[in-house]
């Protein structure tokens, strides 16, 4: 169901309440059922006796042979003992009737006790009163001031269950989420592992089943990172390994006689392709980690890297700067990405590199830009492109190991920003638009 809450702790939740709803409910009608309504029947059964006493004076009056002044005076008497006034429908509305609410319970009780059509209405004010209409008594009302009558008493009750109800929710959501602290604390470690960072081990802390959990998380956090040292140590060992004989192979090509320069050349332009996919590999299995990272503008990175690039570059590099704040970053890794973006751009542009710089006020975000005139890449082979060791069949020659976008990729994920992919409006090839935050995500 769309509504239907989806993270545990909202279903935890919507749980506790509606199992206190349901509970509340039920307690609502036991306490009107067991409790109210005998209250209720009681005061009934009080005020049906003094209705009854007062029609049965009323019919003493009619067989005795007494004055009207003596008829009057014991009925006064009897009004100040029982606290009951009759009242003539005339003056009724002046007495108040018309502030008067008619209650049907109490009208069907006192109809069944009376064995008459009898109305009943109570008014509120300085006292309660209840108002009686019988056919027994025909032409008055009967008002009965019941000071222990208050109808507030409904309201506590019912403040209590809210109150409880409340209370229950609010502990709930304080247990739940004492419960699901360590399940945070999971997610945030493993968005640390996926961009190359590897935290502490997590406490042991929460139910039993969340304990073990997180003893197999940090026992797995271990091994990756243990896998990560062993692949970097590996690399680290073979690329040294390769650059001994590559070198020697190097000092012998220099030395070959000058009729097969032709020859070492093309020996000489291997071994340095060589050496860049080495330098490749060695990028792509170098763990940085936030630690590395120092407050940097990215204006400055760039105007760096492009005043460094090799003269034997053909494309021309324009560079628009826009104000820019302090990022935290690598610089050895962000210019690594501007380094391979414009290389890529150099290989398979034409003759013109744009590179901007910019900075999202409203998402926090600094982005660099680099935009090529070349063929660009099929919206389809984006995704596939980003994979270590692959190349476009088309757009991209089989030049190189494949790594150039693997590691920007890589390098940005680390530093909590993402790249994007689009076309040049200005030089409709390639643009690549590299997205780094301007403050760092924090766990909570």
């Amino acid at each position: 169901m769309k509504f239907f809450p989806r993270s545990a702790f909202a279903r935890t939740v919507a749980l506790i309440a509606a199992l206190l709803l349901v509970n509340q409910v039920v307690s609502y009608i036991m306490i009107g059922l067991y409790v109210v309504k005998p209250s209720m029947q009681q005061i009934s059964s009080v005020v049906a006796r003094q209705v009854q006493g007062i029609m049965a004076l009323d019919d003493w009056f009619n067989e005795t042979d007494i004055s009207p002044e003596q008829q009057q005076l014991l009925a006064l008497k009897y009004t100040e003992a029982t606290g009951i006034e009759g009242i003539s429908e005339d003056k009724a509305v002046d007495y108040g009737l018309a502030q008067t609410t008619t209650y049907n319970f109490l009208s069907a009780q006192l109809s069944d006790l009376l064995q008459a059509n009898t109305e009943v209405r109570i008014s509120q004010g300085d006292a309660y009163r209840v108002w009686i209409r019988t056919e027994g008594l025909p032409g008055y009302w009967l008002v009965i001031q019941l000071d222990s009558f208050d109808e507030a008493r409904f309201s506590p009750m019912l403040f209590y269950l809210v109150l409880i109800g409340a209370l229950s929710v609010f502990g709930g959501m304080v247990f739940t989420n004492w419960q699901n602290r360590p399940l945070k604390a999971l997610e945030a470690a493993a968005k640390k592992i996926g961009q190359g960072d590897y935290p502490d081990d997590l406490p042991e802390r929460g139910s039993s089943e969340i304990i073990a959990v997180t003893q197999a998380f940090n026992q797995m956090t271990q091994g990756v990172k243990q896998l990560e040292q062993d692949r970097a140590l590996l690399m680290a060992g073979v690329s040294h390994d390769l650059r001994t004989p590559l070198t020697r192979i190097r000092l012998a090509t220099e030395m070959m006689p000058p009729s097969e320069d032709y020859l070492a050349e093309g020996i000489i332009n291997d071994i340095d392709d060589m050496n860049a996919i080495i330098d490749q590999f060695i990028d792509y299995v170098r763990s940085d980690t936030s630690a590395d990272n120092d407050q940097q503008n990215l204006n400055y990175i760039v105007e760096d890297v492009v005043a460094h690039v090799p003269d034997s570059w053909h494309s021309k590099i324009e560079v628009i700067y826009n104000e820019m704040p302090e990022v935290l970053v690598r610089e050895v890794s962000i210019k690594r990405v501007l380094l391979n973006l414009l290389e890529n751009a150099e290989r398979y542009g034409h003759e013109k590199v744009l590179i901007e710089t910019g900075y999202d006020q409203q998402r926090h975000m600094a982005w660099i830009k680099v935009c090529d005139d070349g063929p660009g890449i099929p919206a389809n082979q984006i995704e596939y492109l980003l994979q270590p060791f692959t190349q476009a069949d088309k757009a991209r020659s089989t030049k190189g190991s494949g790594l150039g976008l693997a590691i920007v990729k890589r390098l940005v994920e680390r530093h909590h920003g993402r790249v994007l992919f689009g076309s040049s409006q200005r030089l409709g090839g390639l643009c690549v638009r590299v997205e780094i935050p301007a403050q760092t995500p924090t766990a909570n």
